[in-house]
């Protein structure tokens, strides 16, 4: 297991292991509309495709990717709610 380590402190975990495109992406978009504005989401995705994704999204919506953590077996996004 990898141990991915950061400063950021989320207040929301998506868990979206094992979901294939567009999961990962529509699972976050649920759990951001229900955060407060400031707040922070974390995105565990071992799709490659959510390397992309958020970061697009995150601009098109008017939120913020604040860090990307590659690990070996998935990756975390950390996203705050504009």
């Amino acid at each position: 297991m990898t141990v991915i380590e950061t400063d950021i402190d989320a207040d929301a975990t998506v868990d979206a292991r094992g979901s294939s495109c567009p999961g990962p992406l529509m699972d976050l978009i649920g759990k951001i509309r229900d955060l407060e504005t400031g707040d922070v989401v974390v995105l565990l995705s071992d799709g490659e495709e959510s390397l992309t994704d958020v970061p697009e999204w995150a601009e098109e919506s008017g939120n913020r990717v604040l860090e990307i953590v590659e690990g070996d077996e998935h990756n975390e996004i950390y996203v705050e709610k504009s």
